[in-house]
């Protein structure tokens, strides 16, 4: 009997057993944890550490500073400022023969605030903010947001600031013209109808004395002295960002869906972690899970990928290991095999004319692997040879993995990137895989239980076989 079309296949909820749903919510249920606690990647690091040591997992610095050997089963994980995590499972296989390895990004679409940011107008104080990431700017406005992040004082010490998630803060917002008065707002186009410059927050109203000038920003600046002991010029070097405020929440009537904030791509980084700390020790090769920042501004920096902190943490196990040269480096990275886990655009019926429906990820129809992304031509792209990608359908198969092929969108459409072709350098194999996202880039996103489920089963697969 001839297969049925792609868009016609039926729902995977279908087949499963009473054990695998336990299981699917069980994920998920810890997976909306995760979202809601962890909406910078400064969080989110902090969490996957933590997770880490309470599986086994232990500093490379501490086998470093006590000169301790590195041994085959041994659990060990690094940071990068605070800001990107690697960890490590040894296998039995000389390093030099290649890792295997997941690699996702941490870092999220958000509102920073600038370092110069406080002003008064109108008997109304706001922060000044850039935005981070592609977005849709008018998507940010009337949300409300809550602002997570540091600020680091000259005496060197780090004040930590969480307003607007626990039921009794504040929130912020930035606001909008009303309606009444939009005539010429709404003639803009969408990418102009709201300016960048135009996201300021608002944070407050009340005058610290009724007549003094700037009284407002100045009761915002006592508020900020008396709770955090901080300083206007303080801004200057902290990392502050606003979000949006709320808890990751179960979608539709029939709670088959995860809608919540920072989902592209943390919904890859924790089933990556998941996978990485619920596997079996490695028989061969180390296996690796790498979630690192900055991919969404281009992983520039020196938390990015784009850095050499994977390539000299590679280098220090090695080392720790007691079998480092260059040449073993070099050979170890070129004979690794990636995962690239970003996520991938899924069909909006909604916006049907954007896709094409032969070569898109459906919500639901399990992990998707992008063979190539880019714009147009293929432009950026990695585009995974096919005897890898063969080799991968092979193992997934094996597992009982669903899995679906797609593209982001029609050709001529648009694009995207992931780390993957950063990887791809090192002559490694890698291929973009994931899960599958509606609204994406939007403050609030949705994904299906079933691809979280199964991308996290592909990922174990991945790292049992490969």
């Amino acid at each position: 009997m001839a297969k049925k079309d792609k868009e016609e296949k039926e729902s995977v909820w279908n087949g499963y057993s009473k054990k695998e749903k336990k299981e699917l919510e069980e994920l998920n249920a810890g997976y909306r944890e995760f979202l809601t606690t962890c909406k910078t990647e400064r969080e989110s690091v902090i969490e996957a550490v933590r997770q880490a040591e309470a599986a086994g997992y232990r500093n490379l610095s501490d086998y470093i500073e006590k000169g301790e050997t590195i041994q085959p089963g041994d659990k060990v994980y690094a940071v990068n400022m605070k800001k990107a995590v690697v960890l490590f499972q040894v296998g039995s296989k000389p390093l030099e023969k290649g890792l295997v390895i997941l690699g996702a990004h941490i870092d999220t679409c958000r509102l920073d605030v600038k370092q110069n940011p406080l002003y008064e107008d109108g008997g109304l104080a706001y922060l000044d903010t850039h935005y981070y990431g592609g977005i849709k700017k008018y998507q940010w406005v009337t949300l409300p947001l809550a602002m997570h992040g540091v600020v680091a004082k000259k005496d060197g010490t780090v004040v930590d600031v969480k307003i607007g998630e626990d039921e009794g803060d504040p929130v912020f917002c930035v606001t909008d013209l009303l309606i009444h008065l939009s005539a010429e707002q709404m003639k803009k186009s969408g990418a102009k109808v709201v300016e960048g410059e135009n996201l300021d927050i608002l944070v407050g109203n009340y005058p610290l004395k009724e007549d003094d000038k700037e009284s407002v920003k100045a009761g915002v600046l006592k508020l900020l002295k008396d709770k955090y002991d901080i300083e206007e010029d303080d801004f200057q070097s902290a990392e502050l960002a606003l979000v949006p405020a709320g808890k990751a929440r179960e979608l539709g009537f029939d709670r088959s869906m995860t809608l919540a904030y920072g989902q592209d791509d943390r919904v890859c980084a924790y089933t990556s972690l998941r996978a990485m700390l619920d596997a079996d020790a490695p028989r061969g090769k180390t296996s690796c899970c790498l979630l690192v920042d900055k991919e969404e501004i281009g992983s520039v920096g020196a938390t990015g990928m784009q850095s050499r902190f994977f390539e000299n943490i590679v280098a220090e196990l090695m080392n720790a290991c007691g079998d480092y040269s260059d040449l073993k480096l070099r050979r170890c990275l070129m004979n690794s095999k990636m995962l690239s886990s970003d996520v991938s655009s899924a069909y909006d019926a909604l916006y049907a004319s954007s896709y094409d429906k032969k070569n898109v990820a459906y919500l639901g129809r399990g992990m998707v692997f992008n063979k190539f992304t880019g714009a147009r031509g293929k432009s950026g792209s990695n585009d995974a040879n096919a005897e890898y990608l063969g080799e991968i359908r092979k193992m997934l198969d094996k597992h009982g993995v669903h899995y679906q092929l797609a593209e982001l969108g029609k050709v001529d459409l648009g694009g995207g990137g992931t780390i993957a072709y950063i990887m791809s350098l090192y002559g490694m194999q890698v291929v973009d895989s994931g899960v599958g996202v509606l609204s994406m880039h939007a403050p609030w996103e949705a994904t299906s239980k079933i691809d979280v489920y199964e991308t996290k089963k592909g990922y174990m697969a991945f790292l049992a076989e490969a």
